[in-house]
């Protein structure tokens, strides 16, 4: 079987493609959407996947997000589209395993990956959750834009971070660390948090960032969406 495939065939794969969105919100779990303003992305829940999917071969750039269980993944996309529950969080840390897809503005995916680490997940479990995850940053079936590793401003970034962090290295994924939860710091343990990471991780991009307080939520969004206005 050939690898290589005619522009008639390439052709009708990406109309395909194309006309597959609409088709998905048809489908699936009940629809969590928001509401456009002035600043503020437009959003609607497309679905969770398991494994291979259609999705995953849309025209559409994909920008995923990841982290601990715990660290805030959810509250932050959340604070990124401007609603409060688009993006939930599980009752269950460590439980979730589906790769939820949101559509922002019509023209990017927002792609949310399980949390990991969460200490206690059994081992069969945890395990399956790094394997979804590695799947999608190296299976070769997605192709991210863009990883935002989300990381919690008072343990720094964790043995797991790390590894992830070595995987984007090593796929060729452009990373965007937040460090989340910036506001539970006094002045000086902020200073050390951000002069011992740009130390550590001299080559990599990174923002301080608070979902709750709603710091850097502006800088984030220019970075992913090119969207300068709101908070």
């Amino acid at each position: 079987m050939t690898l290589s495939k005619t522009r008639q065939e390439k052709h009708k794969e990406r109309h395909a493609a194309q006309k597959e969105i609409p088709i998905l919100k048809e489908t699936g779990r009940p629809k969590r959407s928001t509401k456009s303003a002035a600043g503020i992305p437009h959003a609607v829940f497309v679905k969770g996947i398991r494994g291979s999917d259609s999705i995953l071969g849309q025209p559409l750039p994909q920008i995923a997000f990841v982290g601990r269980s715990n660290v805030g993944k959810s509250s932050t996309i959340n604070a990124l589209l401007g609603v409060h529950n688009i993006a939930r969080t599980s009752r269950t840390p460590g439980k979730t395993q589906e790769i939820n897809f949101f559509l922002v503005n019509d023209n990017t995916f927002f792609v949310d990956l399980p949390g990991y680490g969460y200490a206690k997940v059994p081992v069969k479990d945890a395990e399956q959750i790094r394997k979804h995850i590695l799947w999608y940053l190296a299976g070769g079936e997605a192709h991210p834009k863009l990883i935002v590793l989300i990381i919690d401003a008072r343990h720094g970034a964790t043995a797991d971070d790390r590894e992830l962090m070595s995987i984007a290295g090593k796929e060729g994924h452009p990373l965007l660390v937040l460090i989340n939860k910036i506001d539970k710091l006094s002045g000086n343990e902020r200073t050390k948090c951000l002069r011992e990471f740009t130390e550590t991780y001299p080559t990599t991009e990174f923002i301080p960032f608070s979902a709750t307080a709603k710091e850097g939520v502006t800088a984030v969004r220019k970075r992913l969406l090119g969207t300068t206005t709101g908070q």
